[in-house]
């Protein structure tokens, strides 16, 4: 039988996808803004939500939800007031929530296993996940897509986007609540500690081939389906771990694609240097046009030198 007769498989198949579109959606921004690794911390953030969600008999994934959202603004907040790197931030957050979601979830008589929501478990995806996971992901891709102009200025230089009248405060709090639904989002997909990968990699891969980011956004966007699905269709056939089975597809396309992309970027170096050096020569030919006109013999007797480095003088300070 085909795995679409299943209908676990069908659920799992679409939450691939999803989340395979949600999570480099999200990634381009954090790679751009050098924070590739907040993916990690809000997971291990997520993992006390799905604690609280087991002990309490509620859905572990809304609770993850409302859990890793408010470790994302708290990083977020940190990060910003605090002289401290975001990194500190980051880290506290990392060990105090995986200690918490493990200490939770021992003391739930649920008989859960917490290797489900680490490591993912797609053919546990219930009907209800995926009505969750459809409603999160579509909020996630109208919030990248949407703003991609604003979020792209922010993200690449706060000063600048703040000159120009942007919400900057209010834009770098809607990034990180993104990431923190998108961590829960593939929860149940890749896991909690493998999330960070799958918004990270296809990113990287799709950098070594494109240049533009609205084509590096929706070439990792593609990169992640394409690892996502893969990653599931293998799962099922070689009743492999679905969440290492994708991050170990995505780095090995990441491993070939570099290989392939090296005459790419050594064209691009050449390209860029003569470039350069063209730049360089127009710079120096036009420094001296009065040199150029004395050597040809079209000045006049009078030297226009003195009247050249006056205007250089008053030039120099601006």
């Amino acid at each position: 039988m085909s795995m679409l007769d299943y209908d676990f498989m069908q659920r799992a198949l679409l939450a691939a996808l999803l989340v395979g579109m949600a999570a480099p959606a999200v990634g381009v921004y954090l790679v751009q803004r050098r924070q590739a690794f907040m993916g990690d911390g809000i997971g291990h953030v997520a993992l006390t939500g799905v604690g609280l969600g087991l002990i309490m008999h509620q859905s572990p994934v809304l609770f993850a939800v409302l859990t890793a959202a408010a470790g994302a603004v708290a990083i977020e907040l940190i990060r910003e007031q605090s002289k401290a790197s975001g990194d500190v931030a980051l880290s506290v957050l990392f060990y105090g929530g995986i200690a918490g979601g493990v200490m939770l979830a021992s003391k739930s008589d649920s008989g859960a296993n917490l290797d489900a929501y680490l490591f993912g478990q797609l053919v546990s995806v219930s009907p209800d996940d995926i009505k969750i996971i459809v409603v999160l992901a579509i909020a996630v891709l109208a919030v990248t897509i949407g703003l991609r102009r604003a979020l792209f200025t922010v993200s690449q230089d706060e000063e600048f986007a703040r000159v120009t009248g942007l919400p900057v405060r209010a834009l770098n709090l809607l990034v990180a609540v993104t990431a923190a639904v998108t961590v829960t989002v593939a929860m149940r997909v890749v896991g909690l500690l493998l999330v960070s990968a799958l918004m990270v990699v296809p990113v990287a891969i799709a950098q070594q081939l494109t240049r533009n980011f609205a084509v590096t956004m929706a070439a990792s966007i593609g990169i992640g389906v394409l690892v996502s699905v893969s990653g599931t269709a293998v799962t099922y056939y070689s009743d492999t771990p679905p969440g290492p089975t994708i991050v170990l597809l995505a780095i090995g396309l990441f491993i070939v694609v570099g290989i392939l992309a090296t005459p790419l970027r050594v064209r691009r170096a050449h390209r860029a240097s003569a470039a350069a050096t063209e730049d360089d020569l127009d710079m120096a030919g036009n420094a001296h046009p009065d040199a150029d006109l004395a050597a040809s013999g079209t000045m006049s007797g009078t030297s226009r030198a003195p009247a050249a480095v006056e205007n250089a003088v008053e030039e120099e300070p601006r």
